[in-house]
């Protein structure tokens, strides 16, 4: 069975790839046809009876005739219509009775419903049923009412039925193929914005990440070295600072990196996201590299959903980052946290004076302020940051509470 279906598959490819090979395959089928009905003589009263007649040359050619034009019936199906319904027309004029060269004619209409519309195919249609019946009725011998006159209309009109009924289902399948194709574009789509969108997400949190820890480690191996001849206990604080930093920046590495394993690889972090919960160790971090931070308020009840709660946490990380780097010597930091209705407000000044504020598009062409406004973007809040009346800088983010995240936009 496996074999014969194979042998089958192959000759529907095959025919598929040559599609005049299969209907000079149906031309000779159909010539066969008539000439078999060419022997077939109608009695009435009495029932058809085979042999009783033979085909006229004449006969025989306007078959042979009609059967060519079959050929070529989809490259130009009107003109084989046009061909094998005068060939009919000419068959029942002289000859009584005719030979069937009307099948010739029935193929040829069914494939011009199958490849027209439906207008064209009721016009074309009622025209050749017309003509056909009129020529059998006015020049047959027998009665215009005789079966052999309303054989004729029965099949031309099942022919344009049959052929409706291919271009419908034809047109439903191209319909649906066409609908699977563009959802499958559309899944493609979607996937690919889902992996840029990651990217990005990731990039972010690196870049948070690394310019915190790497800017306080930058300060603190500073320090050591100013003080490690004359103050070694100084420098030794400061090198443990630098440490500690060194590992909270392999830590938060690990756990973003982590995120790109596979489901079956070892050791994935079990740790949650920051958040504000461990926003004191953060202010304390940056205190011991030598920035004085002062919490204003936190208002962490109820508790923010984790998309805000980690926005909220980077925001104050980038911005207190950006003010050790930019806001010169002296200067101080001061964070808040509000809840505002169904907004969380998020806002980090300084009065520093270093003239690069918390851009963090300065001093090495940074993207922490770009980042920042992305991060908040994407949850549906908005970031403004600027410098303050009278010195220092303000970064000021409202984050709805119900977090409108790009996957459920």
């Amino acid at each position: 069975m496996t074999t014969l279906g194979t042998g089958v598959l192959r000759v529907r490819h095959w025919l598929r790839d040559h599609p005049l090979a299969l209907d000079a395959a149906l031309a000779l089928a159909v010539l066969v046809a008539m000439i078999i009905g060419s022997f077939v003589h109608p009695r009435p009263g009495e029932g058809p009876s085979f042999g009783a007649r033979r085909p006229e040359v004449s006969g025989v050619l306007l078959m042979v005739a009609g059967a060519v034009a079959l050929i070529w019936r989809r490259r130009n199906p009107m003109a084989v219509l046009a061909v094998t319904a005068g060939l009919t027309v000419v068959e029942l004029v002289k000859s009584d009775p005719p030979a069937p060269v009307v099948m010739a004619t029935v193929i040829a209409l069914c494939t011009v419903a199958a490849r027209t519309d439906r207008p064209t195919t009721w016009r074309v249609g009622l025209l050749t049923v017309a003509v056909l019946t009129a020529a059998a009725m006015l020049f047959g011998a027998a009665p215009w009412y005789s079966q052999e006159n309303f054989g004729i209309l029965a099949w031309t009109g099942m022919a344009c039925a049959a052929g409706d009924a291919v271009r419908s289902r034809r047109a439903f399948v191209d319909a649906i193929r066409e609908r699977a194709e563009r959802a499958e574009r559309t899944r493609d789509e979607e996937a690919r914005r889902r992996v840029a969108e990651e990217r990005l997400r990731i990039a972010r949190d690196l870049h948070d990440v690394v310019a915190h820890h790497i800017a306080l480690v930058n300060v603190q191996a500073g320090v050591a070295a100013h003080v490690m001849d004359k103050r070694p206990d100084q420098a030794k604080e400061a090198l443990a600072h630098v440490r500690e930093a060194s590992r909270s920046a392999l830590d938060e590495l690990r756990a973003t990196v982590g995120l790109l394993r596979q489901s079956g690889d070892p050791e994935a972090p079990t740790e949650p996201a920051p958040g504000l919960a461990v926003l004191d160790e953060l202010v304390e971090t940056v205190r011991r590299a030598g920035l004085p931070v002062e919490v204003a308020c936190t208002d962490r009840r109820p508790p923010l959903p984790a998309a805000v709660d980690l926005a909220a946490y980077r925001v104050i990380q980038e911005a207190l980052t950006n003010v050790r780097k930019h806001a010169g010597p002296g200067a101080r930091a001061e964070v808040s946290v509000v809840r505002v209705g169904n907004t969380a407000e998020v806002t980090v000044i300084d009065n520093g004076s270093g003239g690069g504020g918390c851009h963090g598009d300065g001093d090495g062409g940074g993207h922490g302020l770009l980042g920042m406004r992305e991060r908040v973007t994407a949850l549906g809040g908005t970031l403004t940051a600027g410098p303050r009346y009278g010195g220092g800088f303000r970064v000021h983010a409202i984050l709805p509470v119900e977090a409108r995240t790009a996957e459920s936009g």
